[in-house]
């Protein structure tokens, strides 16, 4: 499963965005959401992995922007990724 779990992350395209969820079925196993999110915590997901085109199922970066979510955002503005104002 985390295997192609990771291969789904690398084939997001730039500007682009899936979801935990996205993944997860992707990945044959539809109700894995949260071990998709596990692994991303783990950092399982790092070396040039691009971890920040993934967002939770209603569309937002789950992270804390002291953890790590200004980051995502600023990486996912820089590749063309809009935002509402509400995030």
């Amino acid at each position: 499963f985390a295997r192609l779990v990771l291969k789904c992350i690398k084939r997001i395209p730039a500007g682009r965005v899936a979801s935990y969820g996205q993944l997860a079925a992707m990945a044959g196993l539809p109700r894995n959401s949260r071990q998709v999110g596990s692994m991303l915590k783990e950092g399982l997901c790092n070396g040039g992995m691009p971890w920040w085109r993934v967002i939770n199922s209603a569309g937002k970066i789950s992270l804390p922007r002291d953890a790590g979510g200004d980051l995502q955002r600023r990486k996912l503005e820089a590749e063309g990724v809009r935002f509402r104002e509400s995030g």
